[in-house]
Order: structure tokens, then C-alpha cells, then sequence
């Protein structure tokens, strides 16, 4: 299982989970989630519930990965599969992400 912190504009929103390359959730932090004028992460990402379960990453952070030969570059660079997609999140989207949300691995003991 692996871990990541999800921030908007520096703020924690979330925590992102993989349990295994089939078993993937995303659950709002608390604080985010009781906060009723803040924003959902995406729209396919919704407040309505604390917690989402997806069968695959989210498209919402998969599309924040790079393609083709930069993908390719990354990974050769960083040495992760390029199957290995929310390993190279966690690589590529500490910073400088092009809109407002960082991705940061953590500890599994931090939860």
C-alpha cells in the first residue's frame, strides 16, 4: 500500500491510496470535507461523499502524468516501470504541477 498527500494551492484536500494496481480511494481530509466553501479536488472527484473507490487511478490523476516520449524519459530518468502509474505521480506532481494540486508520498505510519 502506498500513500500520498493531496494539496490544492498548498492546502491538505486529501489522502490518495493505492491498495494494490486494482484497488485505488481517494478520501477527503476532514478538515476539507466539513469546509462547505471549499472546492471539490475535480468534478469527477465530488464533496458529495468523504471517501471514493475507483477499480483503476483516478482520471482526474492520471491525466496529470506526462505521455509518450516525455513519460518514457521520466521513468528512464527516475527509474520506475512505466506501467508503475502512481509511483510516477508521487515522482513527477510534488511540484510545479500545471493547475493547483501537488501530490507528496508519505510514510504509512502517518496516516
Amino acid at each position: 500500500m502506498r500513500i500520498a498527500e493531496v494539496y490544492r494551492n498548498g492546502e491538505l484536500a486529501g489522502k490518495l491510496i493505492e491498495h494494490s494496481t486494482s484497488n485505488y480511494d481517494f478520501i477527503y481530509d476532514d478538515n476539507w470535507f466539513a469546509d462547505e466553501t471549499g472546492p471539490a479536488i475535480s468534478l469527477t472527484i465530488p464533496k458529495t461523499q468523504k471517501k471514493h473507490h475507483s477499480a483503476y487511478l483516478f482520471p482526474f490523476f492520471f491525466n496529470m502524468l506526462s505521455e509518450g516520449v516525455n513519460k518514457k524519459l521520466q521513468c528512464r530518468q527516475l527509474k520506475i516501470d512505466e506501467r508503475d502509474n502512481f509511483g510516477l505521480l508521487m515522482a513527477t506532481a510534488t511540484h510545479d504541477t500545471i493547475g493547483a494540486i501537488t501530490v507528496k508520498p508519505i510514510l504509512k505510519d502517518k496516516e
